[in-house]
């Protein structure tokens, strides 16, 4: 017997620091036009070196399950590329610090940017089964970039965190398990082969992604009995960069709307796929989190353009590669849920730091990153000079005072 299931609610932590582009693209002797026009980004997140992916997927897991019994949680799965340890799972001290019992399983997936999309399909999985006996997953994305100054591609880095809540309540997103497509193939377009060191390979990433969306859009429309792709309400695509998702619509909408002329596509793209990339212009790259980001961005954009039951695509990818489209339902409370999360708010409270001190916590992070002792000074560079009693002091934020022999120190401040 099938049941329904999905994403019951969803929330994101944005972190509590922004670069402006503008400011950055000054700073490098590079056209503002370049971020704001090329690549669609206006500003990114980025942390204090007191936070790390750890701590940004214990902030969201904790925003989510607010008001929630997380004694209901019996999955915990958390997605990232960017772990803070080979073997130890950043799902532990999600469980923790999220107040889970220990009656729960969980773990870590990694494939680069779709390694939170697998820990979703994973659970989403469990439940439809039926064995998780009415119990809840969490699957939490949470990655930050590596230190760039002064690269090409420093203008589509960021930091951000996402959580979503999976049950057989679908309240935000309902998913069509059968109808799902997927595409694999082992390329080598990004990597992060040390703690230090994020490498990538622009032209192979590019056309990586875009044969990916090809071949996963064509899986999915071969299971799903080609449906009528017009009558998808929105589009979403993984968004390493805004303007990455006007190529993957382009490709798509070439290949199952030929009848649209050319002339026609991009404003059929701003009309169902670019209001989406409302958060993402302001995050910066946030890997794992990308999609699901975009996922909120739709729905809070669309207001009541996007109704209950309107059907939605979705494109996930992740570098390696591995990439997967399919179909999702909006359900009953998605714009109730998504303004619950209050995720503009988080963004206008973000405090916007100058070029130089954003160089400055880069620097200071890339000097703890490798060592096995080290305490967080809470004062520049560290962060800017005020911003830990800003923003941190008594909010009750997971945050690490530091490495002892390895042993990661986290707290709630």
């Amino acid at each position: 017997m099938s049941r329904s299931v999905g994403i019951e609610k969803i929330y994101a932590y944005p972190g509590t620091l922004s670069l402006d582009m503008v400011a950055l693209a000054e700073a490098r002797g590079v056209d503002p036009g370049h971020p704001l026009d090329d690549l669609w980004v206006e500003s990114r997140s980025l942390n204090p070196v007191w936070e790390d992916p750890v701590t940004m997927a214990v902030n969201a897991a904790r925003g989510l399950l607010a008001g929630e019994d997380p004694e209901q949680v019996e999955l915990i799965i958390v997605g990232t590329e960017s772990s803070v340890d080979y073997g130890k799972p950043i799902s532990t001290w999600v469980q923790r610090f999220a107040g889970v019992g220990p009656n729960c399983r969980n773990f870590e997936t990694k494939h680069a940017c779709y390694g939170g999309t697998g820990g979703l399909m994973a659970a989403a999985h469990w439940v439809a089964s039926g064995f998780n006996r009415g119990k809840k997953a969490v699957v939490v994305c949470a990655d930050q970039s590596r230190m760039h100054l002064g690269k090409p591609w420093e203008f589509v880095l960021g930091a951000a965190s996402t959580a979503m809540l999976i049950s057989d309540r679908p309240e935000v997103l309902e998913f069509q398990l059968d109808k799902h497509g997927y595409w694999t193939n082992e390329i080598s377009d990004t990597y992060r082969p040390t703690a230090r060191d994020e490498v990538g390979h622009a032209d192979t990433s590019l056309f990586g992604y875009l044969e990916a969306v090809e071949g996963a859009a064509e899986h999915f429309m071969s299971v799903a009995g080609e449906p009528d792709y017009e009558a998808f309400a929105r589009h979403i695509y993984h968004v390493p960069f805004g303007a990455m998702t006007y190529r993957a619509h382009r490709a798509v909408v070439r290949r199952y709307l030929p009848q649209l002329p050319k002339r026609e596509i991009k404003a059929h793209f701003e009309r169902k796929s670019k209001p989406g990339l409302r958060y993402n212009r302001r995050i910066g790259g946030s890997y794992t989190s990308a999609t699901f980001l975009a996922m909120m961005g739709t729905i809070a954009s669309a207001g009541e353009a996007l109704a209950p039951g309107d059907e939605i695509t979705v494109f996930s990818y992740g570098s390696g590669s591995c990439a997967e489209f399919y179909p999702v339902r909006v359900g009953p409370r998605a714009r109730e849920v998504v303004a619950a999360a209050k995720l503009d708010a988080l963004l206008d409270a973000r405090r916007q730091v100058s070029v130089d001190e954003y160089e400055a916590i880069e620097r200071a992070r890339a000097a703890n990153i490798d060592l096995d002792t080290f305490s967080v000074d809470k004062s520049s560079p560290a962060g800017p000079d005020g911003h830990w009693a800003a923003a941190y002091e008594g909010k009750g934020l997971c945050v690490l005072d530091g490495v002892e022999h390895w042993e990661r120190r986290y707290r709630l401040s």
